[in-house]
């Protein structure tokens, strides 16, 4: 049985502090003398002001049972601890580990097996996909690189007296929630940059067939707004609608609730945020976060940064396009915040930033534990914040402006760029082009497999298109082609190639017309394959691409992007809304 957020909160219990679990301070000693309030180095500073008794001790967690975990005790041979700084480089692991909480992704900092068990039974586990959909994990690439693609999650369940308090609506306490806050995060296969692609949550899309894992129950397709999939068995459905809509592979989800938000809001501190003119999100029908602040830049957290987070109403125009731009900016503002806070290079602050992380998220199976998040973060360690991009999918009204669509063409160009890999922030190295290698096998003796990768759960597969492109490859003299009978799912027409055929696969994308990025070499198979994707469902030529923006290597415009260092952003007020 799952264990999530979505059905309800757990019965309450006394939990054990973190010291008799084994959290030993002295092993993140940040240096210094401690102060009143117990913290290396603070200088009596005193943590945490105005965070509530419960449930905020938040994020951050064991590397693991090391030395000085279960199974090893840590004692040299007089039968003493040893203590001693962490290195340099493991305290930037550790702050980053913080950091990963920007986009929802908690890191790990801690020592004791017993309390490192204590944060994984926080954590809160559900199926990651519940669809029917074949869509592969990209392969690697020549280095042996992967992309990861992370679906974040915010929900607005009222499942608990916290999440009513903090979201109202009362009434709404029995409805399941919705996943009125989805971002997508893409870290590239060289861990050199992140890009990040928010859907505000009333875009109409195609919601695909979706059985809940707790009771069987089968959700039939549908057209709605993206938030409403949450409601169709569980964040695993809402990533089968992520996928079928992109053709993205997702790796993993993240989710959090209201009462998530406000917890590790207060545990890392005050996030900078800024506004052109005073606000007050509120009016005469009831509308409104409630967020109130004069213009200019503050630090919000807890209730506050979830007002902020929330806020529809007071934000451009009132639509969920200004509330995207707004998270998007407090996200950016929190990475840099805590790659320049100090605060969390001690064991109080790394410890409270654990539990009230763990405590808040829900999360795939495969990533349900605090050592796959560590080494999670150890990875997002890698991005410098000037190569972080939040973009919002290019979108346009539908009838009656009471939905949006994705923007034909832009959106899907958005798409394109992460699914081959591109960063957005069109800062991806150029290498200077190669000449091109020239083939090395006759064309009919080329050892070529096609295969039909139209597969969607949404429109069903087109039958017979792989023996359609076999004809098509033998009538351009390729009579060595063989037929894989094997369904597969993928957005885009692909040929891959063995180390050394390169010349042999652009050779033949030249004669179907194939874009040389769709070209690529693999390192698990021995010959060419040609996958016949969803963006060549009908016979005859491949199909030319509508036509192209000025630089296809970013996103369009219209994605309105944010990049990580920019710390002059303010978000426009709504007149309507300021006093």
């Amino acid at each position: 049985m799952r264990q999530s957020s979505v059905r309800g909160e757990r019965p309450r219990r006394r939990r054990p502090n973190a010291q008799e679990l084994g959290w030993d301070e002295s092993l993140y000693d940040g240096g210094g003398a401690h102060g009143p309030g117990g913290v290396p180095g603070s200088s009596g500073m005193a943590l945490g002001n105005g965070v509530p008794e419960t449930g905020t001790e938040a994020v951050g967690a064991p590397a693991g049972a090391g030395s000085g975990g279960a199974g090893g005790s840590g004692r040299s041979g007089g039968g003493r601890r040893r203590r001693s700084r962490p290195p340099r480089k493991g305290r930037r692991v550790l702050r980053w580990s913080a950091i990963t909480l920007a986009v929802l992704i908690a890191g790990a900092a801690g020592g004791g097996y017993l309390y490192y068990e204590h944060l994984n039974s926080n954590l809160r586990k559900d199926a990651l996909d519940l669809g029917n959909g074949g869509l592969r994990k990209p392969e690697p690439n020549a280095f042996g690189q992967t992309p990861l693609n992370i679906l974040l999650l915010g929900s607005d369940g009222r499942n608990s007296e916290e999440n009513i308090k903090l979201g109202g609506a009362r009434q709404d306490a029995d409805r399941k929630p919705l996943a009125d806050v989805q971002m997508l995060l893409h870290v590239s296969a060289d861990r050199s940059n992140i890009s990040v692609v928010s859907i505000p949550r009333d875009t109409r899309v195609a919601i695909p067939e979706c059985k809940d894992p707790d009771d069987g129950k089968v959700y039939p397709q549908t057209t709605a707004a993206i938030n409403v999939s949450l409601q169709h068995g569980g964040p695993g459905c809402t990533v089968a609608t992520w996928k079928e809509l992109t053709g993205i592979y997702i790796d993993h989800f993240m989710m959090v609730d209201f009462a998530g938000v406000v917890d590790m809001a207060d545990a890392i501190g005050g996030v900078p945020v800024c506004v052109d003119r005073n606000i007050y999100s509120h009016d005469k029908k009831g509308r409104g976060s409630g967020l109130r602040m004069e213009a200019g830049t503050h630090p919000v957290q807890g209730v506050q940064a979830l007002q902020w987070l929330r806020t529809r109403y007071g934000f451009g125009d009132n639509t969920d396009i200004g509330r995207a731009k707004a998270q998007h900016m407090y996200m950016n503002s929190m990475v840099r915040q805590l790659k320049a806070n100090a605060r969390l290079t001690n064991p109080v602050a790394l410890r409270d930033l654990a539990e009230a992380a763990t405590k808040a998220l829900t999360v795939d199976e495969d990533l349900g534990s605090v050592k796959r998040l560590y080494d999670l973060g150890g990875d997002l360690q890698r991005v410098p914040t000037k190569r972080i991009t939040m973009v919002t999918m290019p979108w346009v009204y539908g009838p009656g402006e009471k939905y949006v669509l994705p923007k034909p063409g832009e959106a899907e160009q958005t798409f394109s760029l992460i699914r081959n890999d591109t960063a957005l922030d069109g800062k991806d190295k150029r290498k200077k082009p190669a000449p091109e290698p020239k083939p090395t096998t006759p064309k009919e003796n080329v050892d070529l497999v096609v295969q039909n990768g139209t597969n969607s759960t949404i429109y069903g597969p087109v039958r017979g298109r792989a023996s359609v492109g076999y004809n098509q490859l033998v009538g351009l003299g390729y009579t060595n082609t063989r037929v894989d009978s094997s369904l597969t799912t993928q957005a885009d027409t692909t040929l891959t190639y063995p180390h050394g055929k390169q010349g042999d696969a652009l050779a033949l994308a030249k004669a179907l017309g194939l874009p040389k990025g769709q070209v690529k070499e693999s390192r698990t198979s021995d010959t060419l394959r040609l996958v016949i994707g969803n963006d060549w469902r009908t016979k005859g030529a491949y199909p030319k691409p509508a036509a192209q923006q000025k630089s296809e290597d970013k996103a369009p415009d219209s994605a309105d992007a944010l990049n990580g260092e920019d710390d002059k952003a303010c978000m426009k007020v709504n007149p309507a809304y300021s006093f």
